[in-house]
């Protein structure tokens, strides 16, 4: 029988033999990228380093969720195979867990931009070797409307992208997807105007995102810190028509999201994104409904499988304090140029800081 147990007000896990070094991988076969032979590789690898392993496969939308949420779910380590709409599901259901399990990632699905920002491997070998060594950082996210993000939450363009575009052509074109819908769709719409409450101070603008994380739609930086940073930036901007798009992509590919004309980039704790009407809303890249949104920092975090940063390792950049209009940028149409032009955003420069790595091999 798998036996664990909980003790004390924290609910401190306490792990007996047949838990420990068990691991579970949660596999979302409708994801960009899914392979099971390359699941049965990282198994296979993993066994061989002394880790026992079970691929469970989802059957329905919210599986992983529940899975996540269930107390008596006897493993050390969690893994999800799948996109970055999956590791938000996952998430989701560690927020009703008393202890949750480390969290591993393969990255499968359409964006991946966790993997990206934590620097995950792609290969079986190197996946495997990862998750045997235990070594986590702690992962944070934000709550928008009591729902977990840990990349992004916002109102505007590019969450009516995220709700118009078409799951069999997301499916078939993965990326490209996104650029076809963001095209149809923004030389057709019908702009709506925001209001962004930050801390107390209301802005206004034409699209809001709250991000946790450094990247956004892949490998454009749009703020400093990172997931495993505490702390949420907004970037609000003030036009949203079809040629302002194209700037601010144009900005963010090139690095320099912080120097666009009519953006702005804050740091914040609490902020309310509203609207005279409803205007769409996205969490994590997958359709949330739309406004209003509450947004606000958790000190909660998510112990999650990462290469270390190293000590003294410079940190994610930090962008310098907004004046009365500074700077910042929309992403909506950077994928469509970055496909165009191929082209690698020049990071920013950060500040140095010392991350730690904390490690807990396999038994």
């Amino acid at each position: 029988m798998r036996l664990f147990w909980w003790s004390g007000a924290a609910a401190v896990r306490t792990m007996v033999p047949d838990m420990a070094g068990k691991v579970l991988i949660v596999a979302n076969p409708t994801s960009g990228g899914y392979s099971a032979e390359f699941l049965d590789d990282v198994r296979n690898r993993l066994e061989d380093l002394g880790c026992k392993t079970e691929i469970r496969l989802t059957r329905r939308a919210g599986e992983i969720g529940d899975i996540c949420a269930d107390p008596s779910l006897p493993v050390q380590t969690l893994v999800v195979a799948g996109g970055d709409g999956s590791v938000n599901e996952a998430l989701t259901g560690f927020q009703n867990h008393p202890a949750p399990p480390q969290l591993g990632i393969i990255p499968f699905g359409t964006a991946n931009v966790l993997a990206l920002e934590l620097g995950l491997p792609r290969n079986a070998k190197a996946i495997a070797e990862l998750i045997r060594r235990g070594k986590t950082r702690q992962l944070h996210y934000g709550l928008a409307n009591g729902r977990p993000f840990v990349l992004m939450a916002s109102a505007g363009f590019d969450a009516e992208v995220v709700h118009a575009v078409p799951l069999s052509l997301k499916r078939r074109l993965g990326k490209l997807a996104y650029v076809i819908t963001a095209l149809r769709t923004g030389f057709k719409r019908k702009s709506a105007s925001l209001k962004v409450i930050l801390d107390g101070e209301e802005l206004t603008g034409k699209l809001a995102v709250a991000s946790n994380a450094r990247h956004y739609g892949g490998p454009f930086v749009i703020c400093p810190g990172g997931a495993t940073d505490p702390g949420l930036h907004m970037l609000v901007l003030e036009r949203d028509d079809p040629w302002s798009s194209f700037c601010y992509g144009v900005a963010l590919l090139m690095g320099r999201i912080h120097k666009a004309k009519g953006a702005l980039v804050r740091p914040f704790k609490t902020a309310s994104i509203l609207a005279t009407g409803a205007v769409a809303a996205q969490v994590d890249g997958d359709p949330f409904g739309a406004t209003p949104l509450e947004i606000r920092q958790t000190d909660k975090t998510v112990p999650i499988l990462a290469p270390c940063r190293g000590n003294g390792a410079a940190s994610p950049p930090r962008l310098p304090t907004p004046t009365t209009s500074t700077p910042s940028v929309i992403a909506g149409l950077a994928p469509a140029i970055q496909f165009v032009t191929s082209a690698t955003p020049k990071p920013l420069r950060l500040d140095s800081a010392r991350h730690g790595c904390h490690g807990r091999a396999m038994a």
